[in-house]
């Protein structure tokens, strides 16, 4: 790993190569001291298949209790109400540490938090059927042990944000985020699948042994092979950060559009995943779960990756960077929203799927707009700010789902649908008209970066 632990390391001819060049007014080009932080190419491949699998787990662990949720209920006699209890857990969890794991990562680096949180919730899982046979007091060690989950996989997102903004150059930052993103939509299938079997083959408890150990594994190879087996570090900013606190960025026009455009697609993706699939129940019943439970997430893996692959493409060929980021966001929250507005109308089974397939893959393009703009904005602070807006996109999604449920069983689902289109649209035109890619987390934030 390139350190900059002295100026041996700093000199370093590939370095040199990959390190950011300041264009100061005058014509003079000045290494930027954030460069002093970024991977060899070589490495940053390494990591950026370490976070595709980092992601995978982290959602097979995260699904793993909604896939055993009916058998839990079962074996230990839960109500509904409590089972919501404890599936509840751990998104109120998830909620609370967002900004504290990205500010953390901002300052001790975000691939030591990524190795503590998984290495705990890999302990945590592993140890989550021991917490179901708690006497008499199941339901209650169950919601602790979900929301201990949740509280661990809150750092997670934000800490590779802030891995991303201070190890990768900015052309290639879409890609990796892309990636890394993609690995929620394999972890979902894996756990929807293999998760299934070894539920039926071995029971509940087998399936949070096995992910529980997978976590593991992908902790221990983090800190062997990655990490040297350090796990803190004599120099852990080589930053030249502002004094101004990262709260001061909100104020930023730019940094409010980023924000307010999170929120929006982040509470109308909730609201699709949780939906869709009694959307499908309600209006196709004869129609084979795993067909409309699985496509649309096929469909997500490639897109995700041709979104960050084609946002690095264009940023190389010369366009400016304000303009990759909208432009992969319109695809995310325009374009989709048209195919999320052909569902209000009466469809057929493989149209249905085509076009909800198309609303899902197009959605993942926001890898390439919102999500890595932050880094764009604030690296020196984009996990702490990246952990405000996820925290904020959490708790609208909650409340969307929520009123989503009530408009559905009081109107239709084309009433939802429609929710979903004005939250996108407005998101989008607020990204639009102020979004930008220009650092506001220096004095001088109208400096121009030059790789």
């Amino acid at each position: 790993m390139a350190d900059c632990r002295g100026s041996d390391n700093c000199n370093n001819k590939f370095e040199l190569l990959l390190k950011p060049k300041t264009v100061t007014a005058s014509g003079s080009a000045q290494p930027d001291p954030g460069g002093q932080h970024l991977w060899p190419r070589p490495l940053a491949r390494k990591w950026t298949l370490m976070l595709l699998l980092g992601t995978s787990i982290l959602y097979g662990a995260r699904m793993a209790m909604a896939i055993c949720a009916a058998s839990m209920a079962s074996t230990f006699h839960w109500s509904k109400t409590e089972t919501g209890v404890v599936l509840g857990g751990f998104y109120w969890g998830y909620c609370l540490t967002q900004v504290v794991g990205g500010h953390a990562s901002d300052k001790v680096g975000g691939e030591r938090i990524l190795f503590f949180s998984t290495a705990s919730w890999a302990v945590v899982t592993a140890a989550t059927p021991l917490l179901g046979h708690v006497e008499t007091h199941s339901v209650a060690a169950m919601m602790i042990g979900r929301l201990l989950m949740g509280l661990l996989q809150g750092v997670f997102y934000p800490s590779v944000v802030s891995l991303c903004s201070q190890r990768v150059v900015e052309a290639e930052r879409s890609f990796l985020m892309s990636v890394a993103g993609s690995g929620c939509y394999l972890g979902t299938l894996l756990m929807g699948g293999a998760g299934s079997l070894v539920l039926e083959w071995y029971g509940w408890e087998t399936v949070f042994y096995a992910t529980g150990l997978l976590s593991g594994l992908w902790a221990l190879v983090v800190w062997q092979y990655f990490l040297k087996g350090k796990l803190l570090s004599s120099n852990t900013s080589c930053w030249s950060v502002s004094k101004l606190r990262w709260l001061r960025l909100l104020k930023k026009s730019p940094m409010w559009a980023l924000v307010f455009a999170h929120m929006c697609h982040g509470s109308t993706s909730y609201t699709l995943i949780s939906w869709l699939p009694t959307f499908f129940k309600d209006h196709f019943p004869n129609a084979t779960g795993w067909v409309y439970n699985v496509i649309p997430w096929l469909v997500a893996i490639p897109c995700s990756v041709i979104g960050g692959y084609l946002s690095e493409v264009l940023i190389n060929k010369g366009y400016g960077t304000t303009s990759v980021r909208k432009i992969m966001q319109f695809l995310a929250m325009g374009m989709s929203s048209l195919f999320i507005l052909i569902l209000c109308r009466p469809l057929s089974f493989p149209s249905t799927m085509l076009s909800t397939s198309a609303a899902i893959g197009l959605g993942t393009f926001s890898s390439s707009g919102v999500l890595v703009n932050v880094q764009d904005l604030a690296p020196s602070y984009a996990g702490a700010l990246f952990g405000f807006m996820n925290m904020c996109g959490a708790f609208m999604g909650v409340l969307l789902v929520s009123l989503s449920g009530y408009l559905i069983e009081m109107t239709s689902y084309a009433t939802v649908f429609t929710v979903i289109i004005f939250i996108n649209l407005t998101g989008l035109g607020l990204f639009l008209l102020l979004g930008d890619s220009k650092r506001i987390d220096q004095r001088d934030y109208h400096r121009l970066d030059v790789i």
